[in-house]
């Protein structure tokens, strides 16, 4: 499972209108489902828009995958048929373990939050699912 953008090498995915470059990758993202058209198109481009294939996976990009997962994600990892992911759910909230689970499309919480990125981070390097 995995989605094909177009992307500056300073960063930022082209958006639909082939203009501009977002931050983010997100809706408005121009997309491909094959390797081969993101390299036509890529190909077709301007010299002036340099820009590279990169491929979206729920590993590297698990908001686009799991719309349910919000705030900030500073770590992922996948286990078995899950996306582990370390959350700040909000800016300055304490950090939670979000479990995506490829299968179903499903997010959940843990019930435990981490004051640190020290704290949670072993945790989160230590953890298991259990089926």
């Amino acid at each position: 499972m995995s989605i094909f953008a177009l992307q500056s090498p300073a960063g930022g995915f082209l958006d639909e209108d082939m203009e501009q470059f977002n931050k983010i990758f997100d809706d408005w993202c121009v997309q491909f489902d094959t390797l081969d058209d993101a390299l036509l198109i890529s190909e077709t481009l301007e010299a002036s828009k340099a820009v590279e294939v990169v491929e979206i996976t729920p590993l590297s990009y698990p908001k686009y995958f799991f719309h349910n997962l919000q705030g900030n994600i500073h770590a992922t990892r996948q286990l078995e048929d899950k996306i582990i992911c370390i959350v700040e759910p909000t800016m300055g909230a304490n950090f939670r373990i979000a479990i995506c689970d490829l299968k179903n499309k499903t997010v959940r919480l843990t019930q435990t939050r981490y004051k640190s990125a020290v704290g949670v981070e072993g945790v989160f390097s230590n953890f298991s699912v259990s089926s």
